[in-house]
């Protein structure tokens, strides 16, 4: 049996060999060529998951600032209304000075006339 054993271990190695010895120099280089592409696909996978850390990070950091930003905003668009209201309300009380003293000054120009 251990003859029996060993030839079929011969034959099954020559198998394997004669396997090897089948492929063609281009089967050869396609096996080559689709082990570095799969090395390079394990590359861009790795390389995507750094990156997609690093945005995940980035997205963080600015989470942190939308309180900050908010604040920024709310202060901006106080600012942006005061100076208009202020102006507003500024320009109706010189526009009614203006015609206050027009009224006043207009009155003695009457007087005068009416005087001559």
């Amino acid at each position: 049996m251990s003859s029996n054993q060993q030839l079929q271990r011969s034959m099954s190695s020559m198998g394997t060999r004669d396997r090897y010895r089948e492929k063609t120099y281009f089967e050869q280089q396609r096996e080559v060529l689709i082990g570095e592409i799969a090395m390079s696909f394990e590359h861009i996978l790795a390389n995507i998951n750094k990156l997609n850390r690093s945005l995940e990070a980035v997205v963080a950091v600015g989470n942190e600032f939308s309180s900050v930003e908010a604040l920024w905003s709310q202060f901006e668009n106080v600012m942006a209304k005061d100076p208009e209201d202020g102006k507003a309300g500024s320009e109706g009380e010189e526009g009614q000075g203006q015609q206050a003293r027009g009224e006043g000054e207009g009155e003695p120009t009457a007087a005068r006339k009416s005087q001559r």
